[in-house]
């Protein structure tokens, strides 16, 4: 046997680089890689302001005044045809008030265990005065447990009196945020006329 044969030199399969092409080309298609003029917190942004935009339809522009227009859905559970219980939407129009710098608005926000009131500015977007029984001095005062009743209510609407008239603030816009007109929600407001705001 021929030993020349048997070298690896003079392989009869044909080697890789015969495969190869003669004249290589490179691609004709390319790759175009764009940026997004907005970020995904900007485009969110954009698209809640449509939407206040489609929703608020009202709007009256005196100081103070209220404006209509945004749409809360209330779900209520309904016996009907043969005892099965059926889920009814009903939608309110719920009327917001508007805060300026000559009548600002004095927000109320209240929960099981917590009751805060601020006077707001929306024309600069400032709070001018604010208590909350979150705060360290009113929580120690009240020394309640069981969250806060009509008794401390009238005592934030008199604080709350009290730091108005102190920065010259006579005239308020209530917003009662949605709450129903009762109870410690009533209570702050009455406390507050009474010190002398004017609603």
């Amino acid at each position: 046997m021929n030993t020349s044969s048997l070298s690896f030199l003079h392989s009869p399969f044909p080697t890789s680089s015969s495969f190869l092409p003669l004249n290589p080309q490179t691609p004709s298609f390319s790759f175009v890689v764009e940026a997004h003029s907005t970020t995904r917190r900007q485009d969110r942004t954009a698209r809640h302001i449509r939407i206040r935009k489609k929703r608020k339809f009202i709007s009256f522009g005196a100081a103070g005044t209220v404006r209509c227009g945004t749409v809360f859905l209330l779900r209520i559970w309904t016996k009907a045809f043969f005892g099965k219980a059926f889920l009814v939407d009903y939608h309110f129009l719920f009327c917001q008030v508007e805060g300026t710098p000559e009548r600002p608005r004095l927000s109320v926000f209240r929960s099981n265990k917590h009751l805060s009131v601020q006077v707001i500015d929306d024309t600069n977007m400032h709070t001018l005065a604010s208590v909350s029984t979150m705060q360290k001095a009113v929580f120690e005062e009240f020394n309640y447990t069981a969250g806060p009743t009509v008794e401390v209510a009238k005592k934030i609407g008199e604080i709350i009196a009290k730091s108005c008239l102190d920065k010259g603030i006579t005239k308020v816009a209530f917003d009662r945020g949605g709450y129903p007109y009762h109870g410690r929600v009533q209570a702050l407001a009455d406390a507050a006329r009474e010190h002398g705001l004017e609603f």
